[in-house]
């Protein structure tokens, strides 16, 4: 059954906050329109956002940015499939070495990547120790599922490997934590692969909101999801890793309210759990002070992608792919006076649009930095510590929440 709590307030800020420790923040901070009159051209937009239209580098991700750095790569997964040919279309990156818990599996991937060197599990060693444990590799893409990232980013940040995980970083709060304190400890790169922050799409809307194309960002209301048979062996529907909407969907819809509204004040929650206990259907109304959001994920039905922005000067829209944009749909409020059609803005995309993100990686490693401006760990821990939260609202337990694995 869905549940449908009373309204909450966040105790720390949610995802595009600059200060998951402040308990009591300052609504100019995160919500533009608290400091500025209702007539004020475009609100401000997050640390994150405004670090992204800054990031010359973004423009042209396959012109090298320094050094060339050796990559491993743990998990042959799907979406290793799709990543590992973007890290390697980058002149200044070689993928060098990918590990499996099978030994086969991580050969046929070594061989048709052109990989040299390929790691499975042995009875001395996991596939991912042998490759945290191989002097070549300086920086490792982490695409195992959500339950599986503490304990493999554990063992990479341990070994003085700089780090991107897929998203979620980690299954709870604490572990995104524990995870800082080790690449603070260790000095190495720890990047969450939230590829939108950084996709040509979504920084030309953010550019559109910058230069007040829309005026005052009022709303911003985004949908993900599929309808999909539940599969309790998949992982999207296991507990164990990290299953459901929250972690895997609602990230990218909350993206954009994080960069365009900050923190929201308060919101409220509803959900359903499936028959193996991960939400299949949530969705998560906020209220910033002067504008409101709407952001929702199924694995239950069939639903559009589509992010739309609000603004008191006009509207955008994405269709498809909000977590990748290919086009964005523009409409001025004064085109819609005159009865104007709304404008089409086509974007190019490099490769599968991961070459972004890798991009802004490779540069960070190579300027001797530990965190991203775009996918700074504070945006992390305070979407964590939002998620952690919900899923406390909606009755979302994962084996994770006990304590930290074993080992820490």
């Amino acid at each position: 059954m869905p549940h449908s709590p009373a309204p909450h307030t966040p105790a720390t800020p949610a995802p595009g906050s600059s200060d998951p420790g402040r308990h009591a923040p300052d609504p100019s901070a995160t919500d533009p329109s608290a400091a500025a009159p209702a007539c004020a051209a475009a609100p401000a937009l997050a640390p994150f956002a405004a670090a992204a239209l800054e990031a010359a580098h973004l423009d042209e991700p396959l012109v090298p940015t320094g050094r060339s750095l050796r990559w491993g790569v743990v998990s042959t997964a799907s979406i290793a499939e799709k990543v590992v040919p973007d890290i390697a279309a980058l002149p200044d990156a070689r993928v060098v070495a990918v590990s499996s818990r099978v030994q086969a599996r991580a050969e046929d991937f070594a061989r048709r990547h052109g990989i040299e060197r390929a790691y499975g599990d042995t009875a001395a060693a996991t596939g991912l120790e042998r490759l945290a444990g191989d002097p070549d590799v300086e920086v490792v893409y982490v695409a195992t599922p959500h339950g599986h990232h503490h304990r493999d980013v554990s063992v990479l940040l341990r070994a003085g490997k700089h780090v991107v995980c897929e998203k979620a970083l980690a299954i709870t709060a604490a572990e995104v934590r524990d995870l800082i304190r080790l690449a603070r400890a260790h000095g190495v790169l720890l990047m969450e692969a939230v590829w939108t922050r950084t996709t040509p799409g979504f920084r030309a809307a953010l550019r559109r909101v910058r230069d007040g194309d829309l005026g005052r960002v009022r709303a911003v209301d985004g949908t993900i999801g599929m309808s999909r048979p539940v599969d309790p062996d998949h992982r999207l529907f296991c507990r164990a890793d990290g299953g459901g909407v929250l972690l895997d969907m609602l990230v990218y819809p909350l993206t954009w309210t994080a960069a365009l509204l900050g923190a929201p004040r308060s919101w409220t929650a509803r959900a359903e759990l499936g028959p193996t206990a991960v939400d299949v259907d949530t969705a998560l109304a906020l209220e910033f002070g002067g504008a409101r959001g709407h952001v929702s994920g199924t694995l239950s039905a069939a639903v559009p992608h589509q992010v739309v922005v609000s603004g008191t000067e006009g509207w955008l829209r994405v269709d498809g792919r909000i977590n990748c944009p290919t086009a964005l749909v523009v409409q001025p409020a004064e085109g819609l006076r005159r009865g104007a059609p709304p404008v089409v803005e086509r974007v190019a995309v490099a490769g599968a649009g991961y070459v972004y993100e890798m991009r802004e990686a490779t540069r960070c490693v190579q300027a001797g930095l530990t965190e991203s401006p775009v996918l700074p760990w504070v945006d992390s821990l305070a979407t964590a510590e939002f998620f952690d939260r919900v899923r406390e609202r909606i009755g979302l337990v994962y084996p994770h929440d006990d304590a930290l694995p074993a080992g820490r």
